[in-house]
């Protein structure tokens, strides 16, 4: 995806996360409660994985562009979230007359 201003930008237009190497389909942005603003939930094999950041930490995210990602921390923990758009595909035969 393409870089935006922000992570609250890029993630308004996002379909799916990336998590520490970890996707994501399962995230919400909570624009009336700043201090759980984004709440990302994975199944790591049998184990369900659950983030919540506030909204100064989503505002205080880093985007490194040699990666694509955006680089938050939490307490002394960093994690890694990628915004991945989602893949649309046309299922229509070409060349099929109507």
């Amino acid at each position: 995806m393409s870089q935006s201003s922000s992570l609250l930008d890029a993630l308004a237009s996002t379909d799916m996360l990336e998590i520490d190497g970890l996707y994501a389909w399962h995230f919400e942005l909570h624009s009336d409660t700043p201090e759980q603003l984004l709440s990302i939930e994975v199944m790591d094999g049998s184990s369900r994985r659950l983030w919540r950041f506030t909204q100064a930490e989503v505002q205080a995210a880093r985007y490194e562009a040699a990666s694509d990602s955006w680089h938050l921390a939490k307490g002394d923990a960093s994690h890694r979230l990628k915004c991945l758009g989602a893949l649309v595909a046309d299922n229509a035969d070409v060349g099929e007359d109507e």
